[in-house]
């Protein structure tokens, strides 16, 4: 051992392991929260991978990190980093593991889609859609499971109506959207579901390479067509919107549990309904919505933050959990206060990799709990909430099902 490397095993914080725990209800992970009160900057091992990475928490740190160019996500690419799942290997080229200026190129491809007029494009479907799910789920009378019947069907349709995928083909896509994002089948299976998803959507596209139209496939394919953008990127990036536009079903399942269990929270709403856009956007800061951490990147300097000198070729992770909860921005962080204001969170990132559909991710939230609360006032859980099953071995955490009453 160098006499550098050892003056830095020396001044470094401890490599804490982070278990990809299987968390109940809205519990915050212990783990995360611990790290949090170590320091703004530690240091984790993951479930799978290989040796540490760094770890950022506190908003400023979180953004630094996200926007910075000196931190890379390309530069992951084979590289063993520590991470949270097995299959979340970098592939080269995947829209996920590009740096500006092909990350923007890729994106620009499929803005007009997630602006305000593309979202606005799909409201009155998406609220018909919303309605006869509500009127299936009250024809057939209680007690019902709000997630089959109305919080994984909706957000389904909702993204497959902004991708352009018809109805006929809906099921399989949400087939292969849920292996992908779990982890409790193992790699091969979940690599296998994402190969047959991609083959899908390359067929897709490819058959609308003249398309005029606003879906986010029509215009990958004129993309395509118009050689802006490769076949292969055209797909990397409508996997990457199809599997986020889905996390949407465990987030609102989240929301609703939180909601069914803290009924002052659902009263206010109910009362106050000119206050439920506001009050969306605090419960989706407050909301744990992931396990652990999601994506590296790779310091290509050295950088130093807190005092903390990471060095250049260290894996960084950021988490937007913490952000979300940092006293420094956000005043009793752990309280959901519908009043709160500004609300800069962190729950749709920063920087270049930022979530395009956080729009549409109001947009829906803001339907169900407009719709559901309004059309269902006597909604409440059929059982006791320790008796609500949530799902395991999962990266977007939620509830298997939400047996409700009314």
């Amino acid at each position: 051992m160098s006499e550098d490397t050892l003056d830095r095993a020396e001044s470094a914080p401890p490599v804490r392991d982070w278990p990809a725990l299987d968390l109940p209800g809205t519990d915050f992970d212990p783990v995360l929260r611990a790290l949090m009160r170590e320091g703004p900057v530690t240091r984790v091992s993951l479930p799978d991978g290989e040796g540490w990475a760094w770890l950022v928490t506190r908003h400023d740190d979180v953004r630094l990190v996200a926007t910075d160019p000196r931190f890379g996500r390309e530069a992951v690419v084979d590289r063993q980093v520590t991470r949270l799942a097995p299959h979340f290997v970098p592939a080269r080229g995947a829209v996920g593991f590009l740096d500006p200026p092909d990350h923007t190129r890729l994106r620009r491809s499929v803005a007009a889609a997630f602006t305000d007029r593309g979202v606005e494009r799909v409201r009155g479907r998406s609220r018909g859609l919303l309605d006869e799910l509500v009127d299936a789920m009250l024809e057939a009378g209680p007690p019902a499971d709000l997630t089959e019947a109305v919080l994984a069907p909706f957000p389904v349709a909702v993204i497959c109506e902004l991708m352009g995928v018809p109805d006929s083909d809906r099921h399989s896509v949400h087939t292969w959207t849920r292996l992908v994002l779990s982890s409790s089948h193992g790699a091969e299976v979940s690599q296998r579901a994402k190969h047959e998803m991609g083959a899908y959507f390359a067929d897709l596209i490819g058959a609308r390479s003249d398309a005029t139209g606003e879906d986010v496939a029509s215009l990958l394919g004129a993309a395509v067509g118009r050689n802006e953008i490769t076949r292969d990127e055209a797909v990397g990036l409508a996997l990457l919107v199809q599997l986020g536009g889905e996390a949407v079903t465990n987030n609102s399942g989240q929301m609703f549990y939180l909601l069914l269990t803290r009924p002052e929270l659902a009263g206010r709403l109910r009362a106050e309904p000119e206050i439920r856009p506001r009050a969306v956007d605090e419960l989706l800061r407050w909301i744990p919505h992931r396990n652990a951490v999601g994506l590296s990147r790779i310091a290509l300097e050295d950088v130093e933050i807190k005092g903390v000198r990471i060095r250049a070729g260290d894996a960084v992770y950021v988490s937007y959990l913490a952000a979300n909860r940092d006293p420094a921005v956000f005043l009793d962080p752990d309280t959901i206060d519908f009043a709160r204001d500004p609300r800069p969170h962190a729950s749709f990132g920063f920087g270049p990799h930022f979530c395009p559909g956080g729009a549409l991710v109001r947009l829906e939230s803001e339907l169900l709990v407009g719709t559901l609360l309004d059309r269902v006032p006597g909604l409440r859980l059929a059982v006791a909430p320790q008796d609500v099953p949530f799902r395991k071995g999962t990266l977007i955490r939620g509830p298997e099902a939400l047996p409700v009453t009314w």
